[in-house]
């Protein structure tokens, strides 16, 4: 890198400190009673997606022979959402610097292909507005890019794409506190995630003081932009042999991931095997 700061164990625990605080901005986004209208039906979908693509991801990592945490880093930021999901259980899982940067990397640039292709894909496949918010809250990673893809389409899958997306990224919270059970091994003391139950509170806040509304908007968008922040921070100590020692297996995981993803959920929603669940 060009620039480095100085002081690395310094750096490592700002970043782990600046993305626990940002996972928390990004709460005020959830709006728990909007969830709610997603139903049986929608919390299922989110579900069984969540451990299908666990399960594809991480037998990828082992054919790719990608680092555990790398792996597991790109495989959850495509089963939840994207940059919000890598940042929330980086800390977690102690991952490097290196790691965090590459899944990161390759979670954005990914939304910003399917930002660009999955409108014209919709429309080249037929699927009307409700059919594309089901896939795209499926298939991108970023809830942000999920809005954008959305608002493109039309009103109806703007709607359908952002409810069931933030069903789907609400399953941050009982991931990350797994992990921090499984991770514990023989550890004397559990590390509790504490971050993600301010993350819960943070979204409490949001459904039960709408007038508090423009506020909490605020909050989220410096969030975001403290997620941008805090990437150039770890990608500031990442050298060029680190990078090379890491090679592009976490990218081409990354991409053959989303790709089956897309493919298998754009096929069965046109074979109705995903009909797009009723919005209470």
């Amino acid at each position: 890198m060009i620039w480095k700061l100085p002081h690395a164990k310094f750096r490592r625990r700002l970043s782990s400190i600046l993305l626990q605080v940002c996972v928390v901005g990004l709460g005020f986004n959830m709006n728990l009673v909007e969830i709610l209208r997603v139903g049986s039906t929608g919390i299922l979908y989110t579900a069984s997606s969540l451990i299908g693509v666990l399960i594809m991801g991480l037998w990828l990592g082992k054919i790719f022979k990608v680092h555990r945490r790398n792996s597991f880093l790109i495989t959850v930021g495509t089963a939840i959402c994207g940059g919000s999901a890598i940042a929330a259980v980086g800390p977690v899982i102690d991952a490097q610097e290196e790691e965090m940067s590459v899944s990161l990397g390759t979670v954005f640039l990914l939304n910003a292909v399917a930002l660009l292709l999955f409108p014209w894909i919709g429309t080249l496949a037929g699927l009307n507005e409700p059919q594309f918010g089901l896939w795209s809250a499926l298939a991108i990673h970023d809830t942000s890019s999920v809005v954008a893809a959305g608002a493109r389409y039309g009103t109806v899958a703007l709607t359908v794409g952002t409810t069931i997306k933030l069903a789907r990224a609400l399953w941050i919270i009982p991931l990350c506190l797994g992990i921090a059970v499984i991770e514990r091994q023989d550890q004397p003391r559990l590390k509790w995630p504490w971050f993600i139950g301010f993350y819960l509170c943070a979204a409490l806040f949001n459904s039960l003081f709408p007038a508090g509304r423009p506020l909490f908007e605020g909050v989220y968008t410096l969030s975001r932009l403290g997620l941008t922040a805090t990437l150039f921070l770890i990608g500031s100590g990442i050298t060029r042999q680190s990078l090379e020692k890491i090679g592009v297996k976490p990218l081409l995981q990354g991409i053959t991931l989303w790709v089956a993803v897309s493919l298998v959920s754009l096929l069965m929603i046109q074979h109705s095997l995903l009909p797009v669940p009723v919005l209470d």
